[in-house]
């Protein structure tokens, strides 16, 4: 089953640390957003197979958007 990472707040993707076809394990960082000057680590939830990431750097995004998904 697929695990879909969603973002929890608005704000600006700072920086993609992944790319799909990664192998990743939980807690691995996936992508770092930016909001009020904070940065936020976004971390894989399980592990697998990043088989999709929607987002890319200078993106902005609205909570529940999604950012990728682990397969």
């Amino acid at each position: 089953m697929a695990d879909e990472i969603r973002a929890e707040m608005v704000a600006n993707v700072w920086k993609v640390v992944a790319s799909a076809g990664d192998t990743v394990a939980e807690g691995d960082t996936l992508v770092i957003l930016e909001s009020m000057k904070m940065e936020i680590p976004v971390l894989a939830e399980t592990d697998g197979t990043l088989s999709k990431l929607v987002v890319n750097e200078g993106d902005v995004v609205q909570e529940g958007d999604l950012i990728a998904v682990i397969g």
